[in-house]
This record gives C-alpha cells, sequence and structure tokens, in this order.
C-alpha cells in the first residue's frame, strides 16, 4: 500500500530484536499516521473550491443579468413581496438594415406580442418576467417568463446556482416540457 518509510519513525536500526534473533528493530508507526492524515485531510479541504455554504436569501437575486446570448440585460427588483424583471439592454437596439421588424435605426420593439395594441412597446423597458415567489432552497418559483423572441408567456421557477449563476426554466404546464437558460452577472 504505503512505503514502509512514510510510516516509520526514523530510519530502521539494526540489532537484536526481543526474542534475541538478530533483524530489523521497527519503531512504532502511531505519529507518523496521524501526521500523514492529517497532511491528506489538510490538502483536500485547502484543494476544495471555496463555494458559499449558505443558502440564498430571497433578495439575493436582485440586480443585473446578463442573459445567456449574451445580447440583453434583465434587471431583477421587487414588486411588492415578488420579484420581477425587465430588460435594461440590448447588444443591438435599433433594427438593422434590412430588417422584416422593423424600420431600420428605430428601436426594437416587442412585434412578437399577441396583443397588437402592446406590438409597438420597446424591448428596453419591458417586463418579461412576473410575480416570482421565493420559496427557500435557492428557489424561487409561482412566477412567469414572457419571451419577446417569439411573444409566448411561460410558466417559470429560478434557482440561484451561485451568487453569479441563475438557472431560468420556462415550462408549459408541468416543469418536464420546457428550457432552460442560464443568466450570469
Amino acid at each position: 500500500m504505503f512505503p514502509r518509510a512514510l510510516f516509520s519513525d526514523g530510519p530502521k536500526k539494526r540489532g537484536f530484536s526481543q526474542n534475541g534473533t538478530k533483524g530489523m528493530r521497527r519503531g512504532t508507526t502511531g505519529g507518523s499516521v496521524k501526521t500523514v492524515i492529517f497532511l491528506l485531510v489538510a490538502v483536500i479541504f485547502i484543494g476544495a473550491p471555496s463555494a458559499p455554504l449558505r443558502a440564498a436569501t430571497a433578495d439575493d437575486i436582485l440586480g443585473t443579468w446578463l442573459n445567456e446570448e449574451k445580447d440583453a440585460q434583465i434587471e431583477i427588483f421587487k414588486c411588492r413581496e415578488r420579484y420581477c424583471g425587465k430588460i435594461v439592454w440590448l447588444k443591438e437596439p435599433k433594427y438593422p438594415d434590412g430588417s422584416k421588424d422593423g424600420p431600420a435605426g428605430t428601436p426594437k420593439t416587442d412585434h412578437h406580442n399577441p396583443d397588437p395594441a402592446l406590438r409597438k412597446t420597446p424591448i428596453i423597458g419591458l417586463q418579461i418576467v412576473h410575480d416570482f415567489v421565493f420559496s427557500g432552497d435557492d428557489l424561487w418559483k409561482q412566477g412567469s417568463v414572457y419571451d419577446p423572441k417569439n411573444g409566448r408567456t411561460y410558466k417559470g421557477k429560478m434557482t440561484l446556482v451561485s451568487p453569479r449563476e441563475l438557472r431560468l426554466r420556462g415550462f408549459i404546464g408541468i416543469s418536464l416540457i420546457g428550457r432552460t437558460t442560464t443568466w450570469t452577472r
């Protein structure tokens, strides 16, 4: 298993054993074994990643998050005792030349909204996260998420994986039928 030298108290001494035969006298191994075990445990704990060992508090998701595609920032804020979010930045805030969705150079709007009266609403400032409730265990649920890319609203849940990573799951009916995206900050 391990070389005996790791567990001896020093060099082997030649001489006679207690029964009078010539041979190697061995020292005790108690102190050395404890030292090796202590060093192994220390290396494991020192080398372990320093992830926070506390559960999230309700307000830990507040702030600005970058979506997975890195083309929009969403600000999560409190709305009454719940949590909501709106788009506060777009990588390309205006329609490009040749766009079928709007005139070039004008601010992007919510043109996929199923309500025609809301299709001229600017994307920047658009609330897309609605009424999430903190349920403990790093989880917010009972809310909904609007996707302006297709005009659909989904039930949702959010999980704070770390202070810099938020997983958002949008689904229809049950959470098995849906999609998960990761936001970062």
